[in-house]
């Protein structure tokens, strides 16, 4: 909704033309669609989490809009999970992250082929070049640069106005099911009823 609303109101200060509207009316009409490519992803997300599920730490990466996610994985898993996350900007990587990065500690690098995504590349040969154990989110053009050893959620290629909301989807799900793993109570995770219930 908000960025339908920001469509709209560039399009009425004159920010943008009536063709890159069009454009962008189109991109985010195909959300849903891809959306529901990306909840197709859980058998193999399900999958994943066994080995997650193990984990007492996990770091999230992520560059531009990614970041975000990357904060927004790590709470979910914490909330959810009782797993310790932490999501971090992936070009912060050297300046303190890195010294948590072991084979104990897997990490989640967010990467839809845009335009971070080299960046983002080279930062998950670093915590590969540590011994760091990677679950890569990237899309079918990104899958086919993982290094070695990397373990890849393909999520559906899209235009980088809507890969947040398409990336959220495997993100969330993966915590979801290694809270599962854990045999955590989903729906009520522990000190949080009050929170969201209560003001």
């Amino acid at each position: 909704m908000l960025t339908a609303l920001a469509v709209a109101a560039a399009a009425a200060r004159g920010r943008i033309d009536a063709a890159e509207e069009a454009r962008l009316v189109a991109v985010l009409m195909e959300a849903p669609r891809l959306l529901s490519q990306a909840l197709q992803l859980e058998d193999s997300i399900r999958v994943l989490a066994q080995d997650l599920a193990r984990a007492r730490d996990v770091l999230y990466l992520g560059r531009g809009a990614m970041f975000p996610l990357a904060l927004e994985g790590a709470l979910k898993l914490k909330e959810i999970s009782y797993i310790h996350a932490e999501g971090y900007a992936a070009g912060e990587l050297k300046h303190g992250p890195i010294a948590l990065v072991d084979e104990d500690t897997p990490v989640i690098i967010i990467a839809p082929s845009d335009a971070f995504f080299d960046k983002t590349m080279s930062n998950m040969s670093e915590v590969i070049a540590r011994g760091g154990k990677v679950i890569l989110i990237t899309d079918e053009h990104g899958a086919p640069h993982a290094p070695e050893g990397a373990r890849v959620i393909v999520a559906p290629a899209c235009d980088p106005l809507i890969a947040p909301l398409i990336f959220a989807a495997p993100i969330q799900l993966l915590a979801y099911h290694v809270a599962v793993q854990k045999g955590a109570d989903v729906d009520q995770p522990r000190n949080l009823a009050k929170s969201v219930t209560v003001e």
